[in-house]
């Protein structure tokens, strides 16, 4: 009997030491007591309360309410950096349905993505003589000579990402500049992070440090990030973006191999890292689920959308409103014609996920059509 008793014991402990085993070999945390308690409370209260607003997917209308009817026969350019980037066109897509709204023509000129090609592209914008130009998705310094020329042609000219800040920047010509808040994006990202996380996850950072505002937007997601004790930057992965298709998969495997499972989280200046991770974590039976659980913090694009809605090696993505976007441009431009200085609006950061996306592919908030027409045609 007590030989048997004694077989039963050890049966028990070899049960229990083999589940302790298998939890350990388990990727990221263990949930199943509940969160591990934090580090840092007050930070993770604080970016817990942040998220949660950011998440918020039932917002109302914050804009513009008030402003001149509309200016009638106009034409717009939209000059694109190329409308092979998501963003980009998704503002195009948008400008173009407001321009028919308020009665207007726009038309788009791709860029092509090279210098030599946006700069044509100007400078063909400018002979057409349009009411306005847009610079889309590039740095007016680049093409400085077409915008002078703009400028003495009393052209206005109206920038989307075309530099850091939104509003109006004199030194580059832009009557007004359309982008959400570099620090809030920057900001909403890593708190993101550290809420998910419960204030305990090791992270990878992506960016391209041969963009300026890139490189800035990656030093402020490291900042808050820090603003947690039980968060650590594991990596700081500088990948130029027109590498990152060959260079981000060997950097996923070699990071794997090096952080396994204290690699919990990633974070990306651009929601196409994740693009290029996903062969690189598939092919190490990573799921597709997570961890790492990755949030991008860029444009929003459609496939980035669909990797979060199928939960494929992305959880999240900081969009920016880009049909809304391209709303606003029409009606900055018919503040201009109308004498009156830009709106001032820059829209809210917003955080998307599965849970809160509704399977949508892109980040369209509710309400500003209806108050842009509300507007132009009073």
């Amino acid at each position: 009997m007590h030989s048997n008793h004694r077989t039963t014991l050890t049966a028990a402990a070899l049960v229990t030491a083999a589940a302790a085993l298998l939890a350990g070999c388990q990727r990221g945390p263990s949930t199943a007591g509940g969160p591990s308690p934090s580090g840092c409370p007050s930070a993770l209260a604080k970016a817990e309360a942040a998220v949660r607003a950011a998440e918020n997917a039932d917002t109302s209308w914050n804009g513009p309410v008030t402003g001149p009817a509309a200016v009638s026969d106009r034409t717009i350019v939209y000059v694109a950096q190329t409308m092979t980037n998501p963003g980009v066109a998704g503002v195009a897509k948008g400008a173009e349905e407001a321009a028919k709204a308020i009665g207007w023509q726009l038309r788009v000129i791709d860029g092509e993505g090279t210098p030599a090609g946006i700069q044509a592209a100007l400078s063909q914008a400018i002979t057409l003589k349009p009411s306005g130009i847009v610079v889309g998705g590039f740095d007016p310094r680049l093409t400085s000579q077409q915008v002078a020329r703009a400028r003495a042609a009393q052209i206005p000219v109206i920038g989307w990402h075309a530099v850091h800040s939104p509003g109006p920047s004199e030194d580059t010509g832009l009557f007004t500049n359309i982008t959400t808040k570099v620090e809030d994006v920057a900001r909403a990202s890593a708190d993101w992070i550290i809420a998910r996380s419960h204030g305990t996850a090791g992270v990878v950072v992506f960016t391209d440090d041969s963009i300026p505002f890139a490189r800035n937007k990656a030093e402020l997601i490291k900042r808050e990030l820090a603003t947690c004790s039980g968060v650590r930057v594991l990596a700081y992965e500088n990948i130029p973006i027109p590498d990152a298709s060959s260079r981000t998969p060997q950097e996923v495997s070699s990071l794997l191999a090096r952080f396994r499972d204290r690699w919990t989280h990633s974070v990306a200046i651009n929601d196409l890292y994740f693009a290029d991770a996903a062969p690189a974590l598939r092919a190490a039976g990573e799921p597709g689920s997570g961890p790492p659980f990755n949030i991008g913090a860029g444009d929003g694009d459609p496939s980035a959308f669909q990797r979060i809605n199928s939960q494929q090696f992305q959880a999240a993505t900081v969009p920016e409103p880009l049909s809304q976007q391209g709303w606003q441009i029409i009606d900055e431009f018919n503040r201009a014609f109308a004498g009156r200085p830009a709106s001032g609006y820059v829209a809210p950061v917003h955080i998307a996920t599965a849970e809160n996306s509704g399977g949508a592919t892109s980040w369209d908030p509710s309400g500003y059509r209806e108050a842009y027409r509300k507007i132009w045609h009073r």
